[in-house]
């Protein structure tokens, strides 16, 4: 993304994965250069390019600095990186939990502020009456701070007795595999303590659909979809909430080349399994997604700035619109074809795990409780809501 330091303008490059620690701030007169690491073009290309920048035959040492900041920082995909990744990726499977990621940035790592802090995000709960019916809710999974009012239309809809449940959490796998779900059997464990996993469901989900699996995903790791829906959980229930935590990666080949993500058998069994599970185990289940839907404006890839509920904005709130009413029928085929469109211009990121909850919980009926558009930056935006879901 463009470097947010101001006295260091140029390309900021990290690794949302995690394996590399490294941030880069390459200057502007050099991002040009990375179109060279292509797998394709060879050094002397790259030579070549930087010549033709400078001006200046004697390249040699700025050759050298580049490619050696970004094999050092894990940035080429060659020895160093696949160190690094093999170190984390193993560092993951052999932990016995799973360590909060985002506690000290997202929300704050000390549990008395935190308290303080929560407590200010979702006020006091609404009561059990609301929460009679209640199959499940949607919430954001953007940053706490920019989407609390979202967060706690949904969360406020949580009776007491939903403490006794198992919430199987369906979250958007930002780093995942496309047509795979991501599971884990650790526990989450954020400033409140360590969640409980249900390691029969996930037992199950892996024996019945294991080529839809990807078992202990490291993905987990570092993703924030569930992170934060664990977080708000336990700051109503306690440490000890069961969970079944579910990264649903995208469903891009449908998107992109048509059909229906079930088109992929193993994707349908997956369906099939999880949906088993919910009408067997209703009693004791409450659904939680966590979705963001429409990222519009420069930081995602568009040519023009975005400002939240203004300008074509407004256009994106009535497309928003017309799929949570899908959502909220739930005709899961009707939202796939709206997301469908134009290839998914509005990049949803909460659609794999919309559609999948669509799939495996047919009779649910839905209710879009606040919706929201948030500038995360001056020329970018995110959409999202709080929804209520009951059987229909």
């Amino acid at each position: 993304m463009p470097s947010p330091v101001e006295d260091r303008p140029g390309l900021l490059i990290r690794d949302s994965r995690r394996y590399s620690d490294s941030v880069l701030i390459v200057p502007p007169g050099l991002v040009e250069c990375l179109a060279c690491f292509d797998g394709e073009q060879t050094q002397l290309d790259l030579r070549a390019l930087l010549v033709e920048i400078t001006g200046d035959l004697q390249v040699g040492a700025v050759e050298d600095q580049l490619i050696g900041a970004l094999r050092e920082s894990g940035f080429l995909e060659e020895e160093t990186f696949f160190r690094m990744r093999e170190a984390r990726e193993k560092a993951f499977a052999e932990a016995p939990v799973r360590e909060a990621a985002h506690a000290g940035s997202a929300y704050p790592e000390n549990q008395e502020e935190l308290r303080q802090t929560v407590d200010e995000w979702l006020g006091k709960p609404a009561g059990a009456v609301a929460a009679n019916g209640l199959l499940g809710i949607a919430a954001p999974h953007v940053s706490p701070q920019g989407g609390y009012e979202s967060y706690r239309a949904a969360y406020r809809l949580l009776g007491p007795d939903a403490g006794e449940r198992t919430f199987v959490i369906l979250g958007t796998s930002h780093y995942g595999a496309a047509d795979k779900f991501g599971l884990t059997s650790k526990p989450y464990v954020t400033p409140w303590g360590a969640s409980e996993p249900d390691t029969k469901l996930v037992e199950e989900l892996t024996r019945l659909a294991p080529g839809a699996v990807s078992t202990e995903d490291y993905c987990h790791a570092v993703e924030h979809s569930i992170e934060f829906q664990i977080m708000f959980l336990q700051s109503l229930f306690g440490p000890k909430v069961r969970t079944l935590p579910i990264l649903c990666g995208s469903f891009a080949r449908s998107i992109y080349l048509g059909g229906k993500p079930e088109d992929n058998e193993d994707v349908k069994r997956f369906f099939g399994a999880l949906g088993d599970i919910g009408a067997r185990e209703s009693k004791r289940l409450t659904w939680v997604l966590g979705i963001d839907m429409a990222h519009m404006g420069r930081r995602y890839g568009d040519s023009f700035d975005a400002i939240a509920d203004e300008g074509g904005m407004l256009e994106t709130g009535i497309r928003d619109r017309e799929r949570m009413d899908r959502v909220a029928a739930g005709d899961a085929t009707g939202f796939w074809e709206l997301v469908q469109q134009n290839r998914d211009d509005l990049k949803w990121c909460g659609s794999a795990p919309l559609y999948t909850f669509l799939k495996t919980m047919p009779r649910a009926r839905g209710k879009v409780e606040r919706y929201e558009q948030w500038n995360i930056d001056a020329q970018s935006v995110v959409s999202f809501a709080g929804m209520s879901f009951r059987a229909g």
